[in-house]
């Protein structure tokens, strides 16, 4: 298909060849058979740098494969509030979090200078910016109650960010200047969404599409981008039109605002044509400068040069084995692992024995469409069990333990008997954009279980399958796949371990591996997890931080005294705290006052060393977790490891430490 579309391209005059992008936001999605990652928020939890830009590498490498050279990420946003239906591409609420992430671009567009490397492409930054921090409108949900779906309209996708200027800055405009700078990221598109400064008095937001303070004062001037805007979907429709307030379409005013605002190209599938003969007027009648026009040009060229698309405009199949090949499909299954976060394992209910008697239930335990969500072969994504090739969670628990008796219920009306154990495997259907918003406008045209009212509780049939099975069985393991946390406070003490698995994609056998020990939990939470609805939204660093589990939390099953002997060399605090007294059987604290005093020293005289900053960290943050479940944590405790974590992502350890131990001790 692109190479059709390129042959077009080289038998015009000019014979400049065209670039062609698509929405990779989780691998290849659009492609059956190719490997189907975690959704960012779940790469945001397994605080992995190396791990994500091995994401990036082979998403790139399969994209590539297929005649593609430019993708439509990563999504930079920082997610705010849980009810906007794009949260899941978001790797976390902290601009701390998504910064450490970039290095996904690294692994997208390789070294600099080598774009035109046959496993690479150019990624776009998006959507800029703060389009993750817009606010919630409670009318437009009130409005939406009883109407049919195709007259409810967006609560908070699209919607204004209102803030200050230098909130927007702190927050929304931080993950921009390490891309742009560090990254070098090729292209950037702007956000459906506005801002309203609130210095100037609130109620005159401004589209981004339209900002030109914020695109070319800001990005192309004082953050030095030197690549290109592309313009989301029909972006700039959506640009106010004085003189036709209702025109829903293109107009001269919105062509003129858009390209004088900074955006290079523009994003028309059906309007084209109608986009050309507008921006013509524009610059023939002098509305438009032609210095403007130059620019944009300018830099297309460069990224297509830079691409080796003059060189080498078609493209080879020749890697096409690539896609969904076993060793991407091994970092898929990998990132799946390290995804995951264990929230609560009461009686150590994890990990599983692999010869254990098992009854699994829930409709997201088999059910590949509901793994991978949003953005996976459609648009909306797509339930099913063989939505995309891959492994569901259900394969994997067979596929890791072939020793374990399984029942497989999906609505748990099949018998519990002789079953010891049961994982319940619940959360949400696909859902992108706008049709995620709680509150929003469901997908009248996607399959009927992506048709449910979306929510931050679980759906009341997924709440009755864990009542069903945890009562019925002395241990019960709930595992909630879901884009977004799912408010389950009320049934918290009749679960016994829950595990945030988020949406992990094509590689279910990665949730099996920590279910039963192949690897230890190691993910923390990117985003706060809410005690009820009415909290949401809950950031770290809030004045009244209280939620059910905070950012950061994420009890491990690998003994934290394993951890510090492997970097206790030439270390002697290390190696003090390592003495048998401080430590219990199984590698937990026993005395945590003399050991994280022994190790606090330690990272006081040696806190460059990443290795023994994570290990040293990891064990304060066991012994911070354990005195908040034996019920002896101060009551600011939540508060105080959200902000411990923020403080190990902004290149702060000591200051982690401290607030770790205060919990802790």
């Amino acid at each position: 298909m692109v190479n059709g579309l390129q042959a077009q391209a080289l038998s015009t005059r000019l014979q400049i060849p065209l670039i062609y992008g698509i929405d990779a936001v989780h691998g290849h999605g659009n492609v059956v058979g190719a490997t189907v990652f975690p959704h960012n928020v779940g790469l945001g939890a397994t605080r992995d740098p190396k791990l994500v830009e091995r994401v990036g590498h082979a998403t790139a490498a399969e994209v590539r494969a297929t005649g593609i050279p430019w993708n439509f990420a990563p999504c930079l946003c920082v997610s705010r509030d849980e009810r906007w239906g794009r949260s899941y591409e978001s790797f976390g609420e902290d601009p701390a979090l998504v910064v450490s992430m970039e290095t996904v671009i690294d692994g997208l567009q390789g070294r600099p200078g080598r774009l035109d490397d046959t496993d690479r492409v150019l990624a776009t930054a998006k959507h800029y910016a703060g389009d993750g921090d817009t606010d919630y409108d409670e009318a437009v949900a009130a409005a939406n109650e009883g109407k049919p779906w195709w007259e409810q309209k967006y609560p908070i996708d699209q919607g204004v960010t209102v803030t200050d200027r230098e909130h927007f800055a702190r927050v929304d405009l931080a993950p921009y200047l390490p891309a742009v700078r560090a990254h070098k990221v090729g292209s950037v598109m702007p956000s459906f969404s506005s801002v309203d400064w609130t210095e100037d008095g609130l109620g005159n937001p401004t589209k981004m599409q339209a900002h030109r303070e914020l695109i070319t004062d800001v990005l192309k001037g004082r953050l030095g981008f030197d690549g290109f805007l592309v313009s989301d979907w029909e972006g700039i429709h959506q640009i106010p039109d004085p003189a036709e307030p209702t025109n829903g379409g293109l107009t001269a005013y919105k062509v003129r605002v858009g390209v004088n605002a900074g955006t290079d190209m523009f994003m028309e599938p059906y309007s084209a044509e109608q986009f050309e003969q507008l921006l013509l007027a524009e610059v023939t009648a002098g509305r438009v400068p032609t210095a403007r026009i130059d620019d944009a040009v300018r830099r297309i060229l460069t990224k297509k040069f830079e691409l080796g698309l003059f060189e080498h405009p078609y493209a080879s199949a020749d890697d096409v084995d690539q896609v969904g090949s076993a060793a991407h499909r091994a970092t898929g299954r990998e990132a799946v692992a390290k995804s995951q976060v264990l929230l609560k394992n009461s009686g150590r209910a994890l990990p599983l024995r692999r010869d254990a008697a098992l009854y699994v239930a829930g409709r997201n335990a088999d059910d590949l469409g509901n793994q991978a969500g949003g953005w996976t072969v459609t648009w909306q994504g797509v339930s099913g069990a063989d939505a995309v090739p891959g492994t569901s969670i259900l394969d994997g628990i067979r596929q890791v333990a072939p020793g374990a008796r399984v029942t497989y219920s999906a609505d748990a009306s099949a018998p519990t008997d002789g079953a010891d154990v049961g994982v319940v495997v619940v959360g949400e259907t696909p859902y992108a954009e706008g049709y995620g918003d709680v509150g929003g406008p469901e997908c009248g045209w996607c399959s009927a279980p992506q048709q449910e009212e979306k929510s931050l509780r679980l759906q009341p049939a997924d709440r009755a399958v864990v009542d069903k099975v945890c009562a019925a069985l002395p241990t019960c393991v709930v595992l909630v796949v879901s884009g977004r946390p799912q408010v389950l406070t009320d049934q918290l003490g009749e679960i016994d371990a829950l595990v945030a698995s988020w949406l992990p994609g094509s590689e279910g056998a990665g949730v099996a591996d920590v279910l039963f020990g192949r690897r230890p939990f190691t993910g923390r939470l990117p985003v706060s997890w809410p005690r009820d609805e009415a909290q949401v939204p809950v950031n770290v660093g809030d004045a009244d931080y209280r939620p059910l589990f905070p950012f950061g939390w994420g009890l491990r099953t690998d003994p934290g005294r394993d951890r510090l002997a492997a970097v206790a060399a030439d270390r002697p605090q290390v190696r003090a705290a390592l003495v048998a007294a401080g430590w219990n059987a199984d590698g937990s604290l026993r005395d945590a006052p003399r050991v994280l005093d022994r190790l606090g020293r330690q990272l006081g005289a040696d806190h460059r060393d990443a290795a023994l900053v994570e290990a040293i960290l990891g064990v304060a943050r066991d012994a911070a977790q354990a005195a908040v479940v034996r019920g002896s944590a101060p009551a600011n405790w939540a508060a105080l490891i959200a902000d411990a974590d923020h403080a190990q992502l902004t290149g702060d350890p000591v200051r982690a430490f401290t607030l770790l131990a205060r919990v802790a001790t």
